[in-house]
């Protein structure tokens, strides 16, 4: 399973579900008695269970650094053997946890298993994202470096609505619903869009997706020819800052999948 920094968590899921909650319509937070989020790494996902839901709802996750930051109830536990008795709860969900698995059917087994009413999984399809930017090669430059980043994943980064995955573990009535997160840098510019510019312009954010492209099937003289140009992109990002002309939109495409546990 990959793992993530609470920094990258918090600044990718900031905001999630703030101006819409219809898309978790299906997962009946309102009626819910007790439920899970497991994976919940810092937590956006549990604080919003927490306000919608009257029933008790345990953040699970099996980073002992990135659980710390849930308020409590919080249990140390790893998604494919969840330490809960049967139909311990009426609600089993994740967020972006099974594009991150290499077994995402185990994970779900177990939530089908530890859950008497409802299983929940709200996964993105990285594979559709999309970035409008001022600057004009940051659309181009930032669809390139993802395709080569996903193709060194041994997860499906992909996977987006999963009823498919559902129905086989035996869910019924599945649904899946699509909800758009857009992440906005607009003037005047926080200190998380100041340094992002800043480590386009240095490379030291493309640096990171290294090892990871480089299993795939992009060459270390490609990847340097791309990290060249991701720099002069984020040097343009830096001056248009500068002028306060600079704005970007990422969207990223999420599913709610929802079934009934038989």
């Amino acid at each position: 399973m990959r793992r993530f920094s609470a920094e990258y968590l918090e600044t990718t899921r900031r905001g999630m579900w703030a101006d819409s909650r219809a898309a978790l319509a299906d997962l009946e937070l309102e009626g819910t008695g007790s439920a899970l989020d497991v994976g919940a790494g810092t937590g956006e996902l549990t604080r919003v269970l927490r306000d919608d839901s009257p029933g008790g709802v345990v953040a699970v996750d099996a980073d002992r650094s990135l659980l710390k930051r849930v308020d409590p109830p919080r249990v140390l536990g790893d998604a494919g053997r969840l330490p809960f008795a049967d139909d311990a709860v009426e609600l089993a969900v994740c967020q972006a946890l099974l594009v991150n698995l290499s077994e995402p059917a185990a994970a779900l087994a177990e939530f089908t298993r530890v859950a008497s009413d409802r299983v929940g999984a709200i996964e993105p399809d990285n594979g559709a994202v999309t970035v409008e930017s001022t600057v004009s090669e940051e659309s181009e430059l930032a669809s390139e470096a993802r395709r080569r980043y996903l193709r060194g994943i041994s997860s499906d980064p992909t996977l987006g609505g999963a009823r498919e995955l559902f129905e086989r573990a035996g869910l019924t009535g599945v649904t899946v619903r699509r909800y758009d997160h857009r992440l906005t840098v607009e003037p005047p510019y926080s200190e998380t869009a100041l340094e992002s510019a800043r480590r386009k312009a240095t490379g030291a954010g493309l640096d990171g997706q290294r090892a990871t492209m480089l299993a795939g099937d992009t060459t270390p003289e490609t990847f340097d020819r791309l990290r060249e140009r991701w720099r002069a992109m984020g040097r343009a990002v830096i001056e248009q800052m500068r002028d306060e002309e600079y704005r970007y939109r990422e969207t990223i495409p999420f599913y709610v999948t929802v079934g009934r546990v038989a």
